[in-house]
């Protein structure tokens, strides 16, 4: 392949694949592209799924789809791009869990797909053919990444646990999971 690397042009192509679905999505949450609610139905959204307040957890949500989306397929800040995007899949995860794996049953097979990707990606680095790589890796440093993961893993643990217990909550009361 001559000057070309191979390893490198695969992380170049799952950064623009997944970067991109993770951009497409959070643009549908923020501003109602390709279908999407925009912001005011996703912020309803999810308050009914128990993502409380609202407003901030549908711009939390799509900030770190569409925001952690464009860094990875950047190959820009990869350990905090790819720690956003994980992070943000894992409230969709908690979500869709009780329909199971499958997505075809209304699972949550395809957003666990995404964020294992994006943590993949950010804890491998995006390779040569990126801004990482251009800029020296300046954001792309063993601790950023411990911060990154280490940050998003507890902001994550604490919307899903907060969610968790609005759904209880409405269990009890006979309201039931919307």
């Amino acid at each position: 392949m001559g000057c070309l690397n191979r390893k490198d042009l695969g992380l170049l192509a799952i950064r623009l694949g997944t970067g991109g679905v993770l951009v497409a999505h959070g643009a549908q949450k923020l501003f109602g592209w390709f279908g999407g609610g925009g912001l005011d139905a996703t912020a309803q959204a999810m308050e009914a799924m128990g993502f409380r307040p609202g407003r901030p957890s549908a711009l939390a949500a799509g900030l770190g789809e569409a925001g952690g989306g464009a860094l990875l397929a950047l190959g820009a800040a990869t350990p905090a791009a790819g720690a956003a995007a994980a992070g943000a899949m894992a409230g969709a995860v908690a979500v869709h869990s009780p329909s199971g794996f499958f997505a075809m049953q209304g699972g949550y097979e395809y957003p666990a797909y995404l964020g294992f990707v994006a943590a993949g990606l950010g804890l491998a680095g995006p390779g040569r053919y990126s801004v990482d790589h251009i800029t020296g890796h300046r954001l792309d440093r063993p601790a950023t990444l411990l911060l990154a993961f280490a940050a998003s893993a507890v902001a994550a643990g604490v919307v899903v646990g907060r969610r968790e217990r609005v759904v209880a909550e409405r269990a009890e009361e006979g309201e039931g999971e919307e």
